[in-house]
């Protein structure tokens, strides 16, 4: 099984000051801190411990995850490496001119010199992202759907018009053109409401999965998916896992740090999403799923959260997504992490498992640092002899 990582470069402790507006004083923690650790420290290590690939997320105007552009962080990464893949997981489309998308894809693709490029996209979730680019999120699933046609054209078509109605190309051609003949074939959605199943197998996306439920979930959500290809005449996928990893010497050092830091990156996703307030969700229509769980988390005092306290007298379904983050996410001895990592492999027979190690809420560098090199020496020989099964 190939195994890469993830840049997740969130400035968690700044939550508080930007929640209060307190712009008028710096973050505690500079956000270059940040980039200087995830990026130039963290990433750097990538290659030589010999994962195999780099991957790079999207998000905008707070400390979530503070990537605007995952295509222009790749192409840095491309740079500075000789062997790795990249990947994003993902663009959201509806927030970009899917012209200047397909353009970004060709160049980072010919600087690759054959290393493969895969393509993670989304359509978002984020009120507040939405708000920035004055968009309606209602509108999201439709501009997907029409920014996934352009991009397509043009990475394929030399000479392309479109007209949709919120995009129109009106004949152009997208250059440089791509080195890569096949890049409509490493094109994956991201894989989270049910919801996913059918829109990725109508749009012929394979399964880019960041969990929000148990394997056995997934995989029942998987089989829908391939089901639902089969009635279309295509073949079955299997999906990309990414996920969080806490690797440490002792049992009892991973979970002190699985308990502080799996709520903090649970939180700093909340806080996003917005993930308490189920109203604007609905609102927006689309995110029917979304307003389910917010109506859900919304029971959940933050102290509760953070702390780790029992989930029992908060509902069955809110449980389930407190408990989840500790079950989908790796954390423990690198024997434990590959035992965890064995279910989830049987479970759901990804082609990839994207780990990361920085940012899961507010985790140091050193500590990240440990459990990456940990991982790089005691797991990743044991995924890498794991023998790819059929879809």
């Amino acid at each position: 099984m190939r195994v890469g990582t993830a840049m997740y470069l969130a400035n968690y402790g700044d939550w508080e000051r930007y929640d209060k507006n307190e712009f008028d004083r710096p973050p505690d923690v500079p956000d270059h801190q940040v980039y200087d650790e995830g990026v130039l420290r963290l990433g750097s290590l990538v290659e030589p411990l010999g994962f195999d690939s780099v991957w790079s997320v999207e998000h905008h105007f707070n400390p979530y995850t503070m990537i605007p552009d995952p295509l222009q962080l790749l192409t840095f990464f491309a740079g500075r490496t000789e062997r790795v893949d990249l990947g994003t997981c993902v663009i959201v489309l509806p927030w970009h001119n899917p012209v200047e998308i397909a353009e970004k894809i060709c160049v980072l693709d010919c600087l690759l010199s054959g290393r493969k490029l895969r393509l993670g996209f989304g359509r978002g979730a984020g009120r507040v992202e939405y708000g920035g680019f004055n968009i309606p999120m209602g509108e999201s699933r439709d501009r997907f759907n029409e920014a996934l046609d352009v991009i397509r054209l043009g990475l394929t078509t030399e000479r392309f018009s479109y007209e949709g109605t919120y995009y129109q190309v009106k004949d152009i051609s997208i250059r440089p053109r791509p080195l890569s003949s096949d890049l409509l074939d490493r094109m994956y959605m991201a894989w989270g409401s049910p919801s996913s199943v059918t829109i990725a197998a109508d749009l012929d996306l394979k399964p880019l999965i960041i969990p929000q439920k148990t394997w056995d979930e997934i995989s029942s959500e998987m089989s829908a998916y391939n089901t639902a290809r089969a009635t279309r005449g295509l073949g079955p996928e299997r999906p990309i896992v990414g996920g969080f990893v806490i690797c440490a010497d002792t049992h009892d050092e991973a979970y002190r740090l699985a308990l502080r830091h799996l709520p903090e990156s649970l939180d700093n996703a909340l806080r996003n999403y917005e993930l308490r307030d189920a109203a604007h969700f609905a609102e927006a229509g689309g995110y029917e799923y979304y307003a389910k769980m917010a109506e859900m988390m919304a029971r959940v005092p933050t102290d509760d959260l953070l702390s780790g306290a029992d989930m029992k007298t908060h509902g069955e379904l809110t449980r389930g997504i407190l408990g989840g983050i500790f079950e989908y996410n790796v954390w423990g001895t690198p024997d434990e992490c590959i035992a965890k990592l064995a279910v989830m492999n049987e479970t759901l027979n990804p082609t990839e498992y994207i780990a990361a190690f920085y940012s899961p809420g507010a985790m140091s560098a050193d500590h990240a640092e440990r459990s990456m090199t940990l991982f790089s020496e005691e797991v990743l020989p044991a995924l890498h002899a794991w023998e790819p099964g059929a879809p």
